[in-house]
């Protein structure tokens, strides 16, 4: 007899500290694990011709997955750049007479600076600063003249070089890069398959936390705020089992209560959104259900 009193107040006091601060024994809020899941999709058309990636598998970021065939992209580059050669080769001629002429030039500038420092001095005349000047005009004239006859060939070279930086970027972006650190969901396509622009590869998430999504109403909300510490509960496979969650995000605007975790008369109700930081050990997968207790000490 004594045992079983003493049995009976363990299980009041537990009852008690399990259901403090919720004078009607249900836990404030319900609803489902969510994590960010992100689906990575092709980037370049072509064959996969390395893909490795299982579902399951723990990846890393900016870890190498794989790659898209690149050998027509190479060719083509390669084209280019004999294009870009034979172009440059036919320009040496017209760009050596540029450079010819500002030497040209500068020796002229030169006289100039020269002439006026005599006319200064009173040893120099008029005209001769007056002949430079127009040598100089000249030379100029010569120039703009050399310059407009190598502007198609300038403006080929320049639309080369873009195209070049257009293949570099395509290359670069056959190479498959895992963008964040987790664990992949789901899985599309296989090597050797023929993959086109915005296919979806695979899907990955950050499970190493889990964000708990539930509901309460408007009257709760006096009590809760963001970054606020709570308890989450699960279903384990014995008996329940608590977290320690933060709240990280607090709806704006009420919305119905969803239908899948209440009751008909609940419906009617509005209620706010609320997601929830749980740090997962392994235990917590994407839309298991669980419980969230605020402590109103």
């Amino acid at each position: 007899m004594k045992n079983y009193n003493y049995i009976l107040g363990i299980s009041i006091m537990a009852a008690t500290l399990f259901s403090c601060g919720n004078d009607n024994g249900k836990a404030d809020g319900y609803g489902n694990f969510e994590a960010t899941e992100i689906t990575i999709s092709a980037e370049n058309n072509g064959k996969l011709m390395q893909f490795d990636v299982s579902e399951g598998n723990k990846l890393k970021k900016e870890q190498f997955i794989g790659y898209i065939d690149t050998i027509p992209l190479a060719l083509k580059r390669e084209q280019l750049v004999v294009s870009k050669a034979v172009i440059s080769s036919k320009s040496k001629g017209v760009l050596s007479q540029i450079n010819v002429l500002n030497a040209k030039l500068k020796t002229a500038n030169t006289n100039k600076t020269r002439t006026e420092n005599l006319i200064k001095d009173n040893a120099g005349t008029q005209k001769q600063l007056d002949d430079v000047s127009g040598e100089i005009n000249v030379i100029k004239n010569q120039i703009r003249s050399v310059e407009i006859q190598n502007a198609p060939v300038v403006n080929e070279l320049k639309s080369i070089d873009v195209q070049l930086k257009q293949i570099d970027d395509q290359i670069q972006k056959s190479k498959i890069i895992n963008p964040i650190n987790g664990i992949v969901l789901t899985k599309y396509a296989e090597p050797n398959e023929i993959t086109a622009f915005g296919k979806p590869l695979y899907k990955i998430a950050d499970l190493n936390t889990m964000k708990l999504r539930v509901y309460v109403s408007e009257i709760q909300l006096a009590n809760i705020k963001i970054g606020q510490e709570v308890t989450v509960i699960i279903d384990d496979a014995v008996t329940m089992k608590s977290y320690k969650g933060s709240i990280s995000w607090m709806a704006s605007e009420a919305e119905f209560t969803p239908k899948i975790i209440q009751t008909k008369e609940e419906r009617v109700a509005l209620v706010y959104a609320l997601k929830i930081d749980v740090k997962n050990d392994g235990s917590l997968k994407i839309g298991m259900p669980a419980e969230m207790w605020v402590s109103n000490e």
